[in-house]
């Protein structure tokens, strides 16, 4: 009953605050038909990410883990005119799902689709000189979260936002057996969190069509 309560409020705000889109519809029906995983932000999630970027300002966002870019095109549509967004995918397939979709939106001149291992990137990025970023947003292998959120603190600048999806794991992150190396991970990133004298981090659990699970909210001192 619960699980049937949370899914059906969430279709009940989707349908009220996030109007159907051609472009992220067909995103999600591609990335289906691709087969790839199901496992992209809720339309709800879109939108809040969407928002926060627009609320921050955000000029320069980088989004580690692109998937079918579902993400992607909310992100990017939050820019002003010149603003970009890099986002990172090791996975040639959904890359490939990634870049149709984003043509389709009209915004592969706004984004940048690096493929490869982000732990490679990311020093790349760096390298380059690239950013800083106003905003990056987080949603890869848990297990390389820690290393992620450090790489975002030095690629931001002091009021970068920083957001991480699936930090509650179904309450596993409470107690996690010694095999779920997720749930464990993002202890660790809790713990690197609240420790590290450069972030300043909440976190959010969330119930709905996606179970039980939540984000964290860090800002860059």
């Amino acid at each position: 009953m619960a699980q049937e309560q949370w899914t059906a409020v969430d279709r009940y705000i989707t349908d009220l605050l996030v109007p159907p889109d051609p472009a992220l519809d067909a995103a999600l029906t591609d990335s289906a038909a691709a087969e790839l995983p199901a496992i992209n932000v809720t339309p709800n999630l879109g939108k809040l990410l969407h928002l926060l970027a627009r609320v921050q300002g955000a000029r320069n966002i980088l989004e580690v883990g692109t998937l079918g870019g579902y993400s992607t095109i909310w992100l990017a549509r939050a820019l002003p005119p010149g603003g970009r967004l890099v986002t990172l995918e090791v996975d040639p397939k959904h890359t490939e799902v990634a870049r149709k979709n984003i043509a389709r939106a009209g915004l592969s001149d706004v984004v940048e689709l690096r493929l490869g291992r982000a732990l490679d990137t990311l020093p790349k990025l760096a390298a380059e000189g690239r950013g800083p970023f106003d905003l990056i947003f987080i949603d890869a292998d848990k297990e390389n979260n820690v290393a992620y959120v450090e790489w975002a603190i030095k690629l931001g600048r002091p009021g970068s936002v920083i957001v991480v999806d699936n930090i509650a794991r179904m309450g596993r992150v409470l107690d996690p057996a010694p095999d779920d190396h997720q749930a464990r991970a993002i202890r660790d990133m809790f713990d690197m969190m609240g420790e590290n004298p450069h972030l300043d981090a909440a976190a959010i659990q969330t119930v709905g069509a996606k179970d039980w699970d939540g984000f964290a909210v860090a800002l860059v001192k």
